[in-house]
C-alpha cells in the first residue's frame, strides 16, 4: 500500500515566536521615531508663525530706510499684530510671542506639543549686513533635535 503524507498546514509555535519577536523589536524602534517626528511637525506651525513674523520685521525695517530706526517694541501678541499685521492669535502651538526692542529678536514659548517642548523658548535672531538685507538665526530652548533648520 502507499501511504500518503499528509502535508503540513500552518505554522510552528516558534515561527509565531520569531514574527512576534522581530514586530516588537521594529515596534521598539519606530514608536520613539513616529513621536519624534509628530512633535516636528506640530512645532513648524510655530516656525510657520515666527517666519511670517521675521518677514514682516524685515519689510518694517526696510520701510524705513534712511532713517534712524530702531526694531519695534512689541511685548505681546497684540502689539505684533497692531505694529506688523501680522495676526498669530490663532497659532494654537504658540502661548506668548514678542520682539525685543533692543536687537529684533524674536521669541515665542511653546504650547500644545508636547511636555518635552511645552514652556520652552524658540528665537529668532537677526544679523544685518552692510547692504541692509537681515539674515535669522535660531536659537532657544527647545532641544536641538527639535530646532528648525535654516
Amino acid at each position: 500500500m502507499i501511504r500518503m503524507m499528509r502535508h503540513k498546514k500552518g505554522f510552528t509555535l516558534i515561527e509565531l515566536l520569531i514574527v512576534i519577536a522581530i514586530i516588537g523589536i521594529l515596534a521598539a524602534v519606530a514608536v520613539p521615531m513616529y513621536k519624534q517626528h509628530v512633535i516636528k511637525a506640530k512645532i513648524s506651525e510655530a516656525t510657520n508663525a515666527m517666519r511670517y513674523i521675521s518677514t514682516a520685521l524685515a519689510n518694517y525695517k526696510q520701510e524705513l530706510t534712511g532713517v534712524a530706526v530702531a526694531w519695534p517694541n512689541c511685548p505681546d501678541v497684540t502689539a505684533i499684530q497692531n505694529t506688523l499685521g501680522v495676526g498669530i492669535s490663532a497659532v494654537t502651538r504658540i502661548s506668548t510671542a514678542q520682539i525685543d526692542p533692543g536687537n529684533g529678536t524674536i521669541q515665542a514659548t511653546l504650547a500644545n506639543i508636547d511636555v518635552t517642548v511645552d514652556g520652552q523658548t524658540l528665537s529668532m535672531v537677526p544679523t544685518e549686513s552692510a547692504d541692509g538685507s537681515i539674515s535669522w538665526t535660531w536659537t532657544g530652548t527647545v532641544p536641538m533635535v527639535y530646532m528648525p533648520k535654516k
